[in-house]
């Protein structure tokens, strides 16, 4: 991560892109909703907005990025490839659609979004091409274990700039987290509030009463400083704004330790490893 660290502060992926830290998850968010929490998001100062196929709200970003004013260029978007669209043929006509419905040429990030049972690697072999085609600035997967990774990387051209995945305190996949930091996949936290799960846990709640931050606003400096991109979801204005409020202070190494001690094994969403 650069020397900046503020809400524009970026991490530089395998191939050379810069990522945004920070970003804004859109799942569960569609049709108004969803083009209110963009656009304050853009407002605030978010430059990497995360949606997907399979969240039925690409028309509703497509036109809050497009009423922005923002410039293409100062953006980071990411969606993904839903499961029943794999195969190479049918990865190509995905990604089209998804442009169509954003109004934009290109993503900054495709991914994969879940580890089809004998289907990824073909399907991979269509985001190699459509990264050449620069359709998307740089390709990753989501949801991907070691095991899927090992399988894929025994066919990939270009290994995956990012693992998008379920990471908390709560969650500390470290195992995983090792193995992509190893491959230089850079990993993208998704629901690192817990779905709002672990926000009364009364030990992250003393650690943020310590640096005068929410629990929310701790598990997000937590992700960060761990090394993370982080996109957490929110839909209204003060907890948009509350969840970039977090360039202002830094968790000790004491602290940071505790946080992450906080892991059981806790998974709010679906476990890859029985999906694919």
């Amino acid at each position: 991560m650069d020397n900046k660290f503020n809400i524009n502060a970026t991490t530089v992926l395998n191939n050379g892109v810069q990522m945004p830290v920070l970003g804004l998850g859109t799942w569960q968010i569609t049709g108004e909703a969803a083009e209110k929490a963009v656009g304050w998001a853009l407002k605030s100062g978010y430059r990497h907005i995360d949606t997907a196929t399979a969240y039925h709200n690409e028309v509703n970003v497509g036109k809050a990025l497009a009423e922005s004013g923002v410039s293409r260029k100062d953006l980071f978007i990411t969606t993904k490839l839903w499961n029943t669209d794999h195969g190479y043929d049918n990865t190509i006509a995905a990604l089209e659609k998804s442009l169509r419905d954003l109004g934009l040429t290109y993503v900054d990030l495709y991914l994969v979004h879940w580890p089809v049972s004998g289907m990824y690697t073909e399907t991979w072999k269509a985001m190699e091409h459509l990264l050449a085609a620069d359709k998307c600035r740089a390709i990753g997967v989501s949801n991907f274990t070691i095991r899927h990774l090992d399988e894929l990387l025994k066919e990939a051209l270009v290994i995956p700039a990012v693992n998008q995945m379920e990471f908390s305190p709560y969650l500390y996949q470290k195992d995983l987290l090792d193995y992509c930091n190893s491959k230089k996949i850079q990993v993208e936290a998704y629901s690192p509030l817990t779905r709002g799960n672990q926000l009364d846990d009364p030990e992250l709640a003393s650690i943020a009463a310590k640096y005068g931050k929410s629990t929310a606003q701790i598990l997000i400096r937590w992700s960060l400083q761990s090394g993370l991109v982080v996109i957490p979801k929110a839909s209204s204005l003060k907890h948009i704004q509350e969840n970039a409020d977090v360039f202002d202070f830094e968790i000790s190494a004491e602290d940071m330790q505790k946080v992450t001690s906080f892991h059981k094994d806790l998974r709010i969403c679906w476990n890859p490893e029985k999906e694919a």
